[in-house]
């Protein structure tokens, strides 16, 4: 990636970053429209809509910069594989924050909502915090590993299954991502949260970071032979 001029790179994490938290927030506020008797179908609507929409971005923006869609990703990358430079990691958490804010700003608009009506909804709570701990280490451990096991070409489908799926299975509907939880703040529909809410999800996500760079080197001691065999998302979601 670093034969890419940085000004690509950086504008490839900010379409990317936008685009997912437009599908995440759009297909959110769909999802209530179409159903709007029941939560379960929301969330079910909304985070195969995710799910495809990442896989799909990932193939899209990977060639470029390598579709990290998130900050802590990006931070990972820089502490186990030493690809990008602090200069890099600071550009990229820069547009992917901007790509987010301007992802919600985008849905609101296309339902025909105020360009930034701040979120109301409240997620403040320790079973919340943990489940961002589980998704964020998790993320983090299936694409390093994949990188790691020469497994690269496999990103777009294991991701977007693996955040889709962390919708369901933690408690907090697996933000997982620096960027998108500010961009998520901007937004009072089914996918927001509430501005008060964001530094804790933060907080908790940094927590996930450590505990999945922790864990790769146990698990996966060899580093990489090539860029190439880098793999790094989404996500980001990301959601």
């Amino acid at each position: 990636m670093s034969s890419i001029a940085l000004w690509r790179r950086l504008l490839a994490e900010f379409l990317g970053t936008m685009l997912l938290v437009t599908a995440v927030v759009g297909s959110g506020i769909m999802a209530t429209t179409l159903s709007p008797d029941d939560v379960g179908l929301q969330l079910l609507e909304n985070s195969i809509a995710t799910a495809f929409a990442l896989a799909a971005l990932i193939l899209t923006f990977g060639p470029v910069s390598g579709a990290h869609f998130n900050p802590v990703v990006t931070a990972a990358d820089w502490f186990l594989n030493r690809q990008i430079t602090i200069r890099d990691l600071f550009g990229y958490a820069g547009a992917q924050t901007a790509g987010a804010i301007a992802g919600s700003v985008l849905a609101n608009l296309m339902f025909d909502l105020a360009p930034v009506t701040f979120s109301a909804k409240e997620r403040a709570a320790g079973n919340l915090w943990l489940g961002e701990v589980v998704a964020t280490a998790g993320l983090l451990l299936l694409i390093f590993a994949l990188g790691r096991s020469g497994k690269s070409a496999l990103a777009p489908a294991a991701v977007g299954a693996y955040i889709g799926a962390a919708y369901w299975f933690t408690s907090s509907t697996s933000f997982a991502n620096p960027a998108v939880t500010i961009g998520r703040a901007f937004t009072d529909t089914f996918a927001g949260i509430a501005p008060g809410s964001v530094p804790g999800f933060i907080a908790f996500q940094i927590v996930g970071l450590l505990v999945g760079a922790g864990l790769l080197p146990a698990l996966y001691p060899r580093a990489p032979q090539t860029a190439d065999d880098i793999v790094v998302e989404h996500p980001a979601t990301t959601t």
